[in-house]
């Protein structure tokens, strides 16, 4: 029997979310075209091939500190070594002059180790605060280890070294590294073109007076907000009345030049819910019907277009719902319709501070905040309401916290895993 509390305890064997993501990105591939762009315009862009290292970095051993530089052998060992200061080497600027043994040389971070006839030279280096100057000669301490503060050739990066690899996502260090190997630009897959709209009589347009029984569309707003964060080149459709005629007709248009569609609204099972029929009518429906608490009702399935499917994600039409079932099965399912490789997200363990009751068997999420007790443990508060409409609830809250399908419920002190909202946003 239903618990008619509980808008999620339908009866219809709703599936498993790991189950119904793994099977469902399983059937999808990624067909974008490959293309090279300037690594200015590469964050966040999913790198197409392999990169390997065009030569070594630091191309030539080089000091990490400004200092003085000398020969390791030619210093005392149980007393201060004099030496004299033959010549100084700054960054980008290598000294011709052969440095022999018995010398010392100024040399400044950055700058190339010099080197005599043999290949060989100083290989050692004091920073300045360790050494005084008399005269002309460097005045060195006891206790110098060889090789120190020297940064060798090919330390961080040796040549023909892999780097970075094919599909993964460009992050603003990625980009330092591509730039250190002298490429001025990368090979990615194109852009993912993603169609969205909303549907719904009840669903406004913002900028609009707010007509009685209407809510302005936050749900449109913020799939695009994520989806051009996630570089897609996104069209927005807005929004699709719930008239089925129409729907059908938007649906197959956006499905004739876009590689994926993405709505919010009419996925579930009232009379004027038209969205289910259609991807039944127009491809397949793989799945709808989810364990999950917020956003049982989501709609996974396929339009056909000639050879190929369009991928379609109706998502659920609650705001909370939307932005939750988005970053946790939309989003992987477009990362990998990018080409990306790097779809698992980084949970951490915190402590409840929070008792919570749980069915059995459907995944859920609640919103929650970190804070610190007394000792420095790190605490989840949970948000004090766990209604799909909320808002504030995403804003007030720094991430969710997922409980599994197995989970029975939450006492305070358990560790619970937590997903920072700065891991998918």
């Amino acid at each position: 029997m239903n618990n008619l509390n509980d808008c999620y305890s339908g009866s219809d064997n709703p599936v498993r979310l790991a189950d119904a993501v793994t099977v469902f990105s399983s059937k999808l591939k990624c067909h974008q075209k490959i293309e090279k762009v300037y690594i200015k315009d590469a964050t966040n862009r999913i790198l197409a091939e392999d990169l390997s290292a065009q030569h070594n970095i630091p191309p030539q051993d080089n000091s990490a500190v400004d200092g003085y530089a000398v020969y390791f052998d030619d210093l005392n060992t149980n007393c201060e070594t004099s030496l004299p200061l033959v010549d100084r080497v700054s960054a980008g600027h290598p000294i011709k002059q052969q440095i022999g043994r018995g010398a010392a040389v100024q040399i400044f971070t950055g700058a190339p180790l010099p080197k005599n006839r043999n290949l060989k030279g100083p290989d050692t280096i004091f920073m300045k605060e360790d050494v005084r100057i008399e005269s002309n000669n460097v005045i060195l301490p006891v206790g110098a280890k060889r090789y120190a503060n020297r940064r060798k050739l090919g330390e961080d990066v040796k040549l023909g070294d892999l780097v970075l690899r094919k599909g993964h996502q460009l992050k603003p260090q990625d980009i330092s590294m591509v730039a250190s190997l002298g490429y001025d630009q990368v090979p990615v897959y194109q852009r993912l073109k993603v169609a969205v709209f909303s549907t719904g009589d009840e669903i406004q347009d913002v900028g609009e007076k707010l007509r009685l029984g209407s809510i302005y569309d936050a749900n449109r707003y913020f799939l695009i907000s994520m989806l051009e964060k996630m570089n897609c080149e996104v069209n927005d459709f807005g929004i699709f009345p719930d008239i089925k005629e129409q729907i059908y007709k938007g649906i197959l248009n956006a499905s004739e030049d876009h590689d994926i569609l993405l709505t919010s609204g009419g996925v579930s099972k009232g009379e004027e819910d038209h969205i289910k029929n259609i991807i039944e009518n127009l491809g397949v429906l793989n799945f709808w019907n989810f364990a999950i608490k917020p956003g049982r009702p989501i709609a996974l399935g396929c339009l056909k277009k000639g050879h190929f499917q369009v991928p379609f994600i109706g998502l659920p039409g609650n705001p909370v719902a939307v932005m939750i079932t988005f970053l946790r099965i939309a989003r992987p399912i477009i990362l990998a319709l990018s080409g990306c490789k790097d779809l698992d997200n980084q949970f951490f363990p915190v402590i409840s501070g929070f008792n919570y009751d749980k069915k059995v068997g459907r995944r859920e999420w609640l919103r929650a905040s970190l804070t610190k007790d007394f000792e420095g443990n790190v605490i989840a508060k949970k948000f004090h309401s766990d209604g799909s409409g909320i808002i504030s609830s995403m804003v007030e809250s720094s991430g969710l916290i997922e409980l599994s399908e197995e989970c029975e419920g939450v006492k305070v002190g358990d560790l619970v895993n937590y997903l920072p909202f700065s891991e998918v946003i």
